[in-house]
């Protein structure tokens, strides 16, 4: 028995040393290949102002670290729903790629460095939409 428990452990030591050495290099490339392509091919002044779009999120938020949002749409044939944070260092949070038959709704948690407005953009057949909502980060009591 001690040599199964030693070759365990020497072998859990292993994989964790090595997935440390391996976690900076995975993360340096995720973040040179993130490309966001839902806006390719829409110029700015194509992106439509609605009120379809109903973003349920916090105004004021304690910790940046984990803000809820849902989203949802009346908007018909949805395609894409993408949510961005204006000023993180890397504005897009998520991208939600629906299907015809899905009901427009989604739910994530938001991670978000600073006090901003948080921008929907809600891609369907015939063009994008945009709404936003602003929340305040409460760090330690004070507004930020």
């Amino acid at each position: 028995m001690p040599h199964n428990r030693r070759t365990f452990l020497k072998n859990t030591a292993l994989l964790t040393a090595s997935a440390w050495l391996y976690a900076p290099s995975v993360e340096a490339q995720l973040a040179d290949n993130f490309v966001p392509d839902v806006l390719d091919g829409v110029a700015k002044s194509d992106i439509i102002d609605t009120d379809k779009i109903d973003i349920k999120l916090p105004k004021i938020a304690e910790k940046g670290a984990a803000v809820p949002i849902t989203v949802s749409s009346s908007l018909d044939n949805i395609h894409t729903i993408s949510l961005w944070v204006e000023k993180n260092p890397i504005p897009l949070v998520a991208i939600f790629r629906l299907s015809s038959q899905l009901e427009a709704f989604v739910s994530a948690r938001l991670t978000m460095a600073e006090t901003s407005d948080v921008v929907v953009l809600v891609e369907t057949r015939d063009a994008v939409y945009r709404a936003k909502e602003q929340v305040k980060i409460i760090i330690g009591g004070c507004g930020s």
